[in-house]
């Protein structure tokens, strides 16, 4: 075994353990945007170590984007939806991406696309 392959598989095993309150906590709420990104490179990571033949690196990145798919699925502030195709979804989807590249396509500096003016109060100083 290399030593590279052991490294990798402590370190999946601390994220599951740092992630475990998180599951076991009721009332905890993780963004979908959150939790799905980090589940699949979870996943891609095993597979990758898979093709490297490091089987333990591959089977802690499958148990780390295990516990982020427990997380989605029942600490997402939406609850259990199964379906992430439903039009509501989608339609989410779409008004997040309309917003984004609004603001990619503004005068606005790079940096300054993600610094939040407080317009009502006259002046435009960051929140």
């Amino acid at each position: 075994m290399m030593w590279q392959d052991f490294v990798f598989m402590l370190g999946s095993g601390l994220s599951i353990v740092f992630l475990a309150p998180t599951l076991r906590d009721s009332n905890a709420r993780v963004p979908l945007g959150t939790s799905l990104p980090s589940m699949g490179i979870g996943f891609v990571y095993s597979l990758t170590f898979v093709t490297l033949g490091m089987t333990f690196s591959a089977a802690g990145a499958f148990a780390a984007g295990s516990m982020w798919s427990l997380i989605a699925l029942f600490r997402s502030p939406q609850g259990v939806s199964m379906n992430p195709f439903a039009r509501e979804n989608l339609a989410l989807f779409v008004s997040d991406l309309r917003y984004w590249l609004a603001r990619r396509r503004s005068d606005r500096s790079f940096a300054e696309q993600y610094v939040s003016f407080d317009r009502s109060a006259g002046h435009g100083n960051p929140r």
